[in-house]
């Protein structure tokens, strides 16, 4: 297995992209610590399906705005796997809205969780991976994050601040064989997605060349890779798992 021996850390990886990611880098060999708010009993089950599989999974309550739960997500991490070697951010929100009808709490939650989480969690993986001399990041954003979105101002910004981010971070830790990239969904089939009114849904279909929704297996394989030392000479890039809906 690719990557036996080692762990990564995966925010929100109780449910949908993150859940899926989790366990395609435990099958990959990675024992995994994913954090959740408030999806106590799906946590638990992504946890089970990872020990099925024969590696070891962590779960932890932690808020991705709170600095003090990161760290301790970190320290608890270190502390079960003795090393970190990936980190994984995913946890996301979205509160869509025409901006003149967005609240400055829409703005604010959405900016925190989907940035503020990500400059957070980057920080202290950048921090252990520089001493360590070796590690990487993979940044969740989302072709909305290059293109903009009808009703996602507050979304795309956060995205494609994500974007700056992985692009300014792969410069800064470069030297110290650290990679950073990010991947860049385009609509994938989560059960939030399956909630969509099928007229939206057929619409992102349509924006599509190959005429289907991703899974979350499509954006899982890719993080995998970009784990592997099969990426070791990628950084600093957004690659687009969409099937050519930004086109």
């Amino acid at each position: 297995m690719e990557l036996k021996g080692k762990s990564a850390i995966v925010t929100g990886g109780s449910i949908g992209i993150g859940a899926t990611i989790a366990i395609e880098l435990a099958k990959a060999g990675a024992n995994i610590a994913i954090n959740y708010r408030k999806h106590d009993t799906e946590a638990k089950e992504v946890a089970k399906k990872i020990e099925n599989i024969g590696k070891k999974c962590l779960v932890i309550k932690a808020d991705v705005t709170s600095y003090k739960d990161a760290e301790a997500m970190f320290k608890k991490t270190l502390k079960e796997f003795g090393r970190i070697d990936f980190l994984i951010c995913n946890a996301g929100i979205n509160k869509d809205r025409v901006i003149w009808k967005m609240s400055e709490a829409d703005w604010d939650n959405v900016i925190n969780v989907n940035l503020k989480g990500y400059f957070i969690y980057n920080k202290l993986a950048s921090e252990h991976f520089k001493e360590r001399r070796s590690g990487k990041i993979i940044n969740i954003t989302s072709i909305n994050g290059l293109r903009g979105k009808f009703g996602q101002t507050n979304y795309s910004a956060s995205k494609g601040g994500i974007i700056a981010l992985t692009k300014a971070l792969a410069k800064e830790v470069g030297k110290f064989n650290v990679n950073v990239n990010a991947v860049a969904p385009g609509m994938v089939m989560t059960e939030m997605a399956k909630k969509i009114p099928p007229e939206f849904l057929q619409k992102a279909v349509d924006e599509t060349v190959l005429g289907r929704i991703a899974t979350t297996e499509d954006i899982a394989n890719v993080v995998v890779f970009l784990c592997s030392e099969k990426s070791r000479h990628i950084t600093g890039e957004v690659i687009k798992v969409d099937g050519g809906q930004y086109i």
